[in-house]
């Protein structure tokens, strides 16, 4: 097989959002991505081809990121891996670099600080202009315009996109975080407000990103719930 003159880079991500928001930040770099959104498909990717990088979810609906990347590592034995998550507890990043990750990266943060990951990691030119810290508002927006633009680096037809995506999937996401409160299955609770907490990041959705950190602390919490389910109204509200 002959080397590309851009590094391939296998981006395995199961949320449409998030995985639309990597595949714009790795391709800026410049590189070449191959999207997967479970480990059936990463694997039938990575048995298929050579890549320079995989940028791996840690939790995938089949299975999960370390697991996969055991997998291919009986083929592709020095392949550089990066795991990203939602989920910034240090015993989480101790597991995953100790799995073989060789960097963690915890999302939402912006497009330029993965492109910079992943240039340091396979030696590639070029350097990122420093990100303008966010700043809290003690009453939320509906939408942060200029973190969003952070995170995209200014590139307002991504966000247009990205957000458009994030809409369509939002009453997907609600519905099952609704179902597993009523079903009382916490687990299932804080698994789906893993993936929206993400993608909430990525867009810019600020109102809804505090209520989905609310309901992580108390995923029991029928108060909590209702004001998820009222800070998602009028998230879609103030996008139309």
């Amino acid at each position: 097989m002959k080397n590309s003159p851009v590094p391939r880079v296998l981006l395995v991500e199961d949320d449409p959002t998030s995985r639309a928001f990597l595949t714009a930040a790795v391709e800026a770099i410049p590189a070449e991505v191959d999207g997967a959104d479970s480990l059936a498909a990463a694997l039938a990717l990575g048995d298929a081809q050579d890549y320079q990088l995989w940028l791996f979810d840690a939790n995938l609906p089949d299975g999960s990121g370390s697991e996969l990347l055991a997998r291919l590592r009986r083929r592709h034995p020095r392949t550089i891996a990066v795991a990203h998550t939602a989920t910034g507890e240090s015993d989480v990043r101790e597991r995953l670099i100790a799995s073989g990750f060789s960097e963690v990266l915890v999302k939402p943060l912006p497009a330029a600080a993965v492109r910079a990951a992943i240039r340091r990691l396979l030696a590639l030119p070029g350097q990122e202009c420093a990100e303008a810290p966010a700043t809290a508002a003690s009453a939320a927006p509906v939408w942060d315009d200029d973190s969003a633009a952070r995170a995209l680096n200014g590139n307002r037809t991504h966000i247009a996109t990205l957000r458009g995506l994030f809409l369509q999937e939002l009453p997907n996401a609600r519905r099952a975080i609704e179902s597993a409160h009523r079903l009382g299955n916490v687990d299932a609770v804080r698994a789906e407000l893993h993936k929206l907490r993400a993608s909430c990041g990525f867009v810019g959705a600020l109102r809804l990103a505090q209520a989905v950190q609310e309901l992580q602390a108390q995923p029991d919490s029928a108060a909590a719930l209702t004001r998820l389910a009222a800070a998602a109204d009028d998230t879609v509200q103030a996008a139309g």
